[in-house]
């Protein structure tokens, strides 16, 4: 007769290759991030070390097992609730977090609610090498660009060296940088932050040291970051472009992270006086475990296992196929035919640069600048997705224009002519414009971004559509113009490309 931790074996054994299964496609999703985005390259890191630590707990967590929780099936269900969700509606950050979810929920089945808590910690740490959602991340990186030109020219002026900031461009006379995505800190910031964690994790003192050494990993990473932005304009003003490109821009960039870690050492080091007054750094610093002899290896029921393996398999056989569906590609024209004439409106094409293609991962797009027989200029763009599947979705404005150096001086959504829109007025200097901007998906016009969000679920759950469109119009204010002016001269325009949108933006 077979022994009941033989057959808790097999079991285990196949509920990990029912997971894979379960997950394999987030799991090819993560590995192409962790390769191709540098922010995320620690990513392949992490899942080692969080083994690692689970392996050093070995013991102790064997010493603390007992019958299942049944918390343990409350957070199957979150994690299969998430997993539906993200499959319909093909949100990657939903499917990675139900797979966090699931293998809290396996831990409350399999060894209980006592020796979850000791493994709770090293689960949690595979979230640092998840991507933020696209919405979030965009968010976060124009925030951070602008900070950390804001600071960096602090750190150049504090050389007194003359220099001009607009937006994210630190004009120094001669040279012009300009602080890109991949100059914003997310690069650091998430490795960083993985590191304070696990250095969190190991550090054996009270919680909030815990918490302050986690939490300052935030501060650190952006003054750090700005500091390098500062030093390379200095570089820059004395020996010119060649120091903010190649080898040098990437060692300066290991430099600050290396800083970061050291700091980080030091602030462990400062919160520690008191402990290392009784404690050696040892056991200040470390993992903690059982000896073997106290390990518990009583068997627990198999109900949890069989469970299990039913719940995983329906998952995969009803709920899994949902994520491999193809999106409908809606038939539509190409913005190429978009007409340059539109009732008294005549206008001129204009092009956006490959890098800036590419980096918004647009299908199709117009711009165009219309001009009325009295001169007045109303510029056109359409930014068209027609899937925005891993990672693709329209960017929203108000954070590109800030960028450019521009302030926002007015923002609220309005109606005109049943289209919902966001009107932004926007000033650099004594300059001023109106500004337009709204998402179109099937038949509705959206002008808020999480709006969309839902929209786009609700579109892929009943007709497997996720195309959207962001639409811009901008215009120019004359010295002394009133915006009431500029608002019918945008109304105008808005009356005259919606009539032909519906053919390039699908209903």
């Amino acid at each position: 007769m077979i022994k009941t931790h033989h057959i808790q074996t097999i079991l285990m054994s196949l509920v990990i290759m029912l997971v894979a299964v379960m997950y394999w496609d987030v799991f090819v999703d993560l590995i192409s991030i962790w390769s191709n985005k540098e922010e995320y390259n620690h990513g392949f890191m992490l899942p080692i070390v969080a083994l690692y630590f689970l392996w050093q707990k070995r013991t102790l967590i064997l010493s603390e097992k007992e019958p299942s929780s049944w918390l343990g099936y409350v957070a199957v269900f979150f994690s299969v609730i998430s997993y539906f969700v993200g499959s319909i509606g093909d949100l990657f950050f939903l499917l990675r977090f139900s797979f966090i979810f699931l293998l809290i929920g396996l831990a409350l089945l399999f060894v209980g609610y006592k020796a979850t808590k000791s493994m709770l910690v090293p689960i949690l740490l595979l979230v640092f090498s998840f991507p933020l959602p696209p919405v979030i991340e965009s968010s976060l990186t124009a925030k951070l660009q602008l900070w950390s030109s804001y600071l960096g020219v602090s750190v150049i002026r504090a050389c007194d060296i003359p220099v001009y900031l607009e937006g994210n461009v630190i004009d120094l006379g001669t040279y012009k940088l300009q602080v890109v995505e991949a100059c914003s800190g997310l690069r650091y910031l998430f490795p960083l932050m993985s590191l304070a964690f696990i250095c969190a994790y190991m550090y054996q003192v009270i919680f909030w040291k815990r918490a302050v050494l986690f939490l300052t990993s935030i501060p650190i990473t952006v003054l750090m970051n700005s500091f390098r932005i500062g030093i390379v304009g200095i570089l820059v003003q004395f020996f010119g472009n060649s120091a903010a490109e190649g080898f040098v821009h990437d060692f300066e960039g290991w430099i600050v992270f290396m800083v970061c870690f050291a700091i980080l050492f030091a602030e462990m080091w400062l919160l520690s006086w008191q402990e290392r007054k009784i404690r050696s750094w040892n056991d200040i610093f470390g993992i903690t475990a059982v000896s073997p002899a106290s390990a518990n290896f009583t068997s627990i029921s198999l109900v949890p296992f069989y469970n299990i393996v039913g719940l995983l398999i329906l998952v995969i056989v009803f709920i899994k196929p949902l994520s491999a569906r193809e999106d409908y590609i809606p038939q539509r024209k190409n913005f190429s035919l978009f007409p340059i004439e539109l009732d008294g409106w005549n206008g001129v094409r204009d092009t956006l640069d490959s890098k800036t293609v590419d980096f918004l991962g647009l299908t199709d797009y117009v711009l165009i600048n219309f001009q009325d027989k009295n001169s007045q200029v109303v510029n056109f763009y359409v930014a068209y997705y027609q899937t925005q599947k891993h990672g693709a979705v329209p960017h929203s404005p108000k954070l590109c224009i800030p960028g450019g150096g521009w302030k926002i001086a007015d923002l609220d959504d309005t109606q005109y002519n049943e289209i919902k829109f966001n009107r932004v007025v926007i000033e650099k200097g004594d300059n001023k414009q109106l500004v337009y901007y709204w998402y179109k998906q099937g038949n509705k016009n959206i002008a808020n971004e999480f709006s969309l969000k839902w929209s786009t679920f609700i579109s892929s759950l009943n007709y497997r559509r996720t195309d959207a469109a962001l639409i811009r119009l901008t215009t120019a204010l004359a010295p002394n113009e009133d915006v009431g002016a500029a608002d019918k001269r945008l109304e105008n325009m808005l009356f005259r490309v919606n009539e032909q949108l519906s053919q390039f933006v699908p209903n």
